[in-house]
């Protein structure tokens, strides 16, 4: 019997795709109590190729190829879970690599506490050409999202939600709050994201907190393409339009203005104590998310 499925949205990635699926057949659990569904979002490059031919080198496992042509993240994802066969739903991205216990870390979680609802797991950034001296933890944060709070299972930090690409839910879950809001997360080539964010907001909105699952390892591998000064620009520009977007989904535009202004204050702060690099990368953060924030959100790129 299923008892988790594993989703991966994929667009226009076939080789990292296949380094990601790599990693899901060395999964310890039972091939029979999982399975992976690996949503095309209405690729042009070789994903269903790639997919098929490494179904047929693993053909004991239930790996499945469908294809959704709404282009979007979050469409993308909702295609996963109507396709899923198990109560348990868990994510990853098609640009990561999971450990050979990654699925059975969630079912332990969710057996052990039949409370839980939803779930994450450590995320470790990979750098292959090497991590750049500009980065902070701070500017690392929207591009790799690192995350570890401990060895030992525990609900997330106040203010704190897993991360997109390792994150699981019961099918309890998401009947209750929904899926994933189709308004929001990257469609095709632009970065706006906030999809999972504003799950989580109305997961808490409902009294759902998530627990973290250190055993639920998964390496962010991020390419040299990531770590252009013009792709930061572009992707913290995107974050800051995204937050705006969940802002006046939720009524809290305001709060959103004050929290920013209260960034500011920190940014500079944090400037004092770094090197004029990561200094220089900070600024540069902070001021393409407040352009973000007080856009036009139509405007996006």
């Amino acid at each position: 019997m299923i008892r988790i499925s594993l989703v991966i949205a994929t667009y226009n990635r076939a080789e990292q795709l296949l380094a990601t699926l790599r990693s899901v057949v060395e999964q310890s659990l039972a091939p029979e109590a999982w399975e992976c569904v690996v949503v095309d979002n209405n690729s042009t490059d070789a994903t269903r190729e790639r997919v098929v031919a490494l179904c047929a080198e693993h053909p004991t496992l239930n790996i499945r190829y469908i294809f959704e042509p709404e282009q979007g993240l979050s469409a993308a994802r909702n295609a996963g879970i109507g396709a899923a066969g198990g109560d348990i739903i868990a994510f990853v991205d098609d640009d990561e690599r999971i450990v050979p216990d990654f699925l059975s870390a969630y079912i332990d979680l969710f057996d052990a506490m039949p409370e839980a609802m939803a779930a994450g797991g450590r995320i470790i950034a990979e750098y292959p050409t090497g991590r750049p001296r500009w980065m902070s933890r701070y500017a690392e944060q929207p591009i790799a999202n690192p995350m570890h709070y401990g060895n030992s299972v525990c609900l997330f930090p106040a203010g704190k939600i897993p991360g997109g690409g390792n994150m699981a839910f019961r099918r309890e879950a998401l009947n209750r709050v929904g899926i994933f809001d189709t308004t929001l997360g990257r469609t095709g080539k632009r970065l706006i994201g906030g999809e999972e964010s504003d799950l989580f907001e109305r997961m808490a909105a409902v009294g759902i907190r998530p627990y973290y699952v250190p055993r639920a390892v998964m390496y962010h591998i991020i390419p040299s393409e990531k770590l252009t000064e013009e792709y930061f620009a572009r992707l913290c520009y995107n974050t800051g339009v995204s937050q705006r977007r969940r802002a006046e989904l939720h009524d809290r535009v305001a709060r959103l203005y004050v929290g920013e202004v209260a960034k500011w204050c920190a940014t500079l702060m944090l400037c004092l104590v770094h090197r004029p690099a990561q200094s220089r990368y900070l600024l540069m953060m902070r001021h393409a998310i407040s352009r973000g924030i007080w856009s036009d959100v139509e405007a996006a790129r």
